[in-house]
């Protein structure tokens, strides 16, 4: 008998994917725009023009994108912004009207925008760098509740949101049931935290309007496990690679493409980076009826989204400091523990690109988002 030689040791063979998660991962465009720059031929794989997304290709081939070479991914980055009011969340604006792009820190590399807060929203919104998570973030399957502090015109009592527990249709289109929390009535208008798991356009606004209520502020407080907090509007802070890895359920290559797969045969151990988002040793409770986080909560200080004279506030609610969803989950935008340029662990770094910051938000699409 022929005896096989032992390949345990001997390393991984390149991995392949979709041409367009290629593209969407390097940070380029999002998959959908990816797929919509194949279609018009502005792709070239090893010299040859493609028409089709049905493509995978490795590492080793060469891809141009509108005749600039694709560069090898950089890790992936995950951000929290604090999006103020009058800002639009799209790469340019057929009215010229300013941009969240044209906010954000210079040092910043191309970043794109998970979801969208519409011109008058404002609050937490997710940046990345990876066209990937960008993706797996927006994706209703992901079943991350979007928490919201609303406020309305009128003197709603819970009967009133009765129809937007149950699910309802507002212009032809039907809304999943949301969570609804009456705060405080303050002379003429009343606060409430709204908590939702899809993010149609101008979703919360169209529902309120359906049941006969004016919404006149509307902050974005939590995405999932990553909160608000007491960022402040137009700040920026970077989530760490652990707190992404642990929230996300990514594996170490999927963080960073350029680490050395383990060899055949051996097994890499990652610790938490593999349990689903959010997993927690021995939490053993459900979530609260808002979406807690398995991390304990503090009730935050008094901040405009916060009850207090005439404003909403944390208390009773689970938007409590925490912001990365751990302790020390996020750094301030380019800055390390001694507050020079660093990454997510507060090693100095550059940016990553190398390059002034660019907006991904992409040209056209819905402006709004609740």
């Amino acid at each position: 008998m022929v005896e096989k030689p032992d390949t345990s040791d001997m390393p991984a063979p390149p991995k392949d994917d979709r041409i367009a998660k290629v593209i969407a991962r390097a940070g380029v465009a999002s998959r959908r725009e990816a797929e919509r720059l194949i279609a018009i031929g502005q792709v070239r794989v090893n010299g040859t023009t493609i028409d089709s997304p049905a493509l995978n290709v490795t590492p080793d081939d060469r891809i141009e994108v509108n005749g600039t070479p694709l560069s090898p991914p950089e890790p992936a980055r995950l951000w929290l912004y604090h999006k103020p009011t009058g800002l639009v969340t799209t790469d340019s604006d057929e009215l010229d009207r300013p941009t969240i792009y044209q906010s954000l820190p210079e040092d910043m590399p191309r970043v794109m925008s998970v979801g969208r807060l519409d011109l008058n929203s404002e609050g937490l919104l997710l940046l990345t760098n990876d066209g990937g998570i960008k993706r797996q973030l927006e994706l209703p399957s992901t079943g991350w509740l979007r928490r919201y502090r609303v406020r309305v015109n009128g003197r709603p009592t819970e009967d009133t949101f009765r129809p937007l527990r149950a699910g309802i249709t507002a212009d032809g289109e039907h809304f999943q049931p949301m969570t609804v929390s009456l705060d405080r009535q303050q002379g003429a208008n009343a606060w409430l935290t709204i908590g939702l798991r899809e993010g149609k356009n101008r979703e919360i606004r169209r529902a309120m309007e359906a049941i006969g209520l004016s919404v006149n502020r509307l902050i974005r407080i939590a995405y999932g496990p990553f909160q608000l907090g007491d960022l402040k509007p137009g700040a920026v802070e970077e989530v760490r690679r652990k707190t992404m890895r642990d929230q996300l359920g990514l594996s170490v290559e999927e963080i960073d493409p350029t680490a050395t797969p383990p060899a055949r045969g051996l097994r890499r151990t990652s610790g938490k980076a593999n349990k689903p988002a959010g997993a927690r040793r021995n939490s053993g409770k459900p979530a609260g009826p808002l979406g807690k986080t398995a991390r304990s909560q503090k009730t935050a200080s008094e901040k405009p989204w916060e009850i207090g004279t005439g404003r909403p506030s944390g208390k009773g609610t689970d938007q409590g400091k925490p912001r990365g969803a751990g302790k020390g989950g996020t750094r301030k935008a380019g800055a390390g523990k001694s507050g020079k340029p660093g990454d997510a662990r507060g090693r100095p770094q550059g940016t990553p690109s190398g390059k002034p910051h660019r907006g991904g938000g992409g040209k056209g699409g819905p402006r709004g988002r609740s």
